[in-house]
């Protein structure tokens, strides 16, 4: 657990920041002021790697598909005010790329066109992403990274169980809190202690809420 606790306070290198700046800026404006505090606060810190690598899953999957459909890339290749071979040879590194090599080049030349708009919920981490209808037509891409469904999992998480048992972690949590993330159900995983404790982080920090309109 000790060694969880140094990799959380010691934030990895951050992505370049024109990289940040695109995605941020691509992020629906109800939300882009906190998503670039968090990214500040905590330079690529999981939320920033949730958010950037899920976004490359999205883009890569498409260009994969595309990558031989010449009038496709030639369409990429004019909104990005590129040639045909160009656009080819910047996709193909993209393909090649991941969450810690982007470039801003990848970014300006072949995210920003595809990538419309994005955004997330901040208590369960569910993603929306809209392409660029004109590239991509069809319904946003929707991920689900936390399922709530409390009668379809038998007792607590095992990770839940330990970070209520670690007072270190737990012990100022109010039972308000606690029942909210006794709640919580991953579908293809299972979080561990730490994953608990950052949740209650993240549920008093008034940076993820916007006040209610009365």
């Amino acid at each position: 657990m000790d060694e969880f606790r140094r990799d959380y306070e010691e934030p990895q290198e951050a992505l370049l920041k024109e990289t940040r700046e695109l995605i941020v800026q691509k992020c629906v404006p109800p939300r882009q002021q906190q998503i670039r505090a968090i990214f500040e606060r905590q330079p690529f810190g999981e939320l920033e790697r949730l958010v950037t690598q899920t976004l490359l899953d999205v883009i890569s999957r498409v260009a994969r598909v595309e990558l031989d459909n010449e009038a496709w890339l030639h369409d990429v290749a004019d909104l990005s005010d590129k040639s045909y071979t160009q656009m080819r040879v910047i996709i193909l590194e993209f393909l090649d790329t991941d969450i810690f090599n982007i470039s801003s080049a990848d970014c300006i030349s072949f995210l920003n066109p595809l990538l419309a708009r994005w955004d997330i919920d901040l208590l369960t981490f569910d993603m929306e992403i809209v392409l660029n209808e004109r590239l991509v037509p069809g319904e946003p891409k929707r991920f689900a990274f936390v399922e709530k469904d409390v009668d379809s999992v038998d007792g607590d998480e095992p990770g839940f169980t330990e970070f209520l048992e670690d007072a270190t972690l737990s012990g100022d949590a109010s039972a308000e809190e606690v029942e909210f993330l006794r709640k919580l159900r991953f579908k293809d995983k299972r979080p561990s202690a730490l994953y608990f404790y950052r949740a209650l982080q993240n549920l008093r920090d008034p940076l993820h809420f916007q006040p209610v309109q009365k």
